[in-house]
């Protein structure tokens, strides 16, 4: 008999407390990334800027000059590659990259790993469907990356062949959505 009387109390609860069905399902789409809170209702510098996971990502976007537009109303879809991607680089890439010379250079990169629009998983993974096992995606940057579904993950295939797998996938934001991912992607 008690737990018959729990579920009601508690959705009472809830309800009484200010927490309506809309603000549940937003903390349901609240997905952790590099130890932190990525939260549907903050936009994709506001979350990155708390995972531990993108700080080279952070700050290669901050020399980019590209805060501004991805604080912006969007919608993005980021693949983000984790600190550890950005490390698998060629020795001194990172470093070059973020030279004030070479800013024209970072901000290809990083707008190579945008996307206009929102597209989480299942609009990805239907794309895929629908183009015989994989989609091209067009970047912000201006060209393509190939999306490929690998068992039950996806993978995103830049212009040299490299492929990285999305490794947590849609993490919803108040612009977009952002897919992680353990590779840098290269125009």
């Amino acid at each position: 008999m008690k737990r018959i009387l729990f579920i009601p109390v508690v959705a009472m609860a809830l309800i009484a407390g200010g927490v309506d069905n809309v603000s549940a399902k937003k903390m349901e789409k609240t997905v952790m990334v590099g130890g932190a809170a990525m939260y549907p209702t903050k936009n994709i510098v506001e979350n990155a800027l708390n995972s531990k996971d993108h700080t080279t990502l952070v700050a290669a976007v901050k020399a980019a000059g590209l805060v501004e537009t991805l604080q912006g109303a969007g919608p993005f879809t980021v693949f983000a590659p984790v600190n550890a991607a950005f490390d698998k680089l060629p020795s001194g890439t990172v470093g070059n990259l973020l030279k004030p010379e070479n800013k024209a250079m970072l901000t290809s990169v990083l707008t190579y790993h945008v996307v206009a629009g929102s597209l989480d998983s299942k609009a990805l993974m239907d794309k895929v469907k629908m183009g015989n096992g994989k989609a091209m995606l067009k970047t912000v940057q201006g060209e393509e990356l190939t999306v490929m579904q690998k068992g039950k993950h996806l993978e995103v295939k830049d212009s040299k062949g490299n492929v990285a797998m999305v490794t947590i996938k849609d993490v919803y934001q108040k612009n977009g959505v952002i897919h992680v991912i353990d590779k840098v992607l290269m125009p």
